[in-house]
């Protein structure tokens, strides 16, 4: 059996500045290398990296959660690696550590409409759409769509 190219673990503080390299390649407002070290430092935060068996970093994603709610906080993955499933695997990921570790009842997440691929990703991987956030995101100004997976 092969193995996939890619492996899933939990983000350490020596991945603060590729992660910060990523979300300035993914996102218009993108944290700083700082911001995502101290938000690794935080109990109710949760990043796991996908990372090549080299060890290059590939993409992410963040989980913060309270009692038995969980906010997926971001999913980004290099532009050049894209469509190779390490989103979907990111998020598979999540719900698994979300509903076998922390005891977690759902995961919700803000997405742009505009945003067709994590639209059809989230709603392929059971999130439903439940509400919109008005004027949610800027650059451009667009609502967000509010969609949750029931764990």
């Amino acid at each position: 059996m092969s193995r996939a190219p890619f492996q899933i673990v939990p983000a350490l503080p020596g991945d603060a500045r590729e992660l910060a390299r990523l979300e300035a390649a993914c996102f218009a407002h993108p944290r700083s290398e700082a911001a995502l070290l101290e938000e690794l430092r935080q109990p109710e935060r949760y990043l796991l990296v996908a990372a090549k068996r080299e060890g290059a970093l590939l993409g992410y994603a963040g989980l913060e959660h309270v009692l038995d709610e969980g906010y997926l906080t971001d999913v980004a993955v290099f532009p050049e690696h894209r469509r190779q499933g390490l989103a979907r695997g990111l998020l598979r990921a999540l719900a698994a550590r979300g509903k076998e570790t922390l005891g977690l009842s759902f995961l919700t997440l803000e997405v742009r409409p505009g945003n067709l691929a994590a639209v059809e990703l989230y709603r392929a991987e059971g999130y439903q759409e439940v509400g919109r956030r008005k004027n949610f995101y800027s650059d451009p100004r667009e609502d967000a769509l509010l969609m949750t997976k029931y764990l």
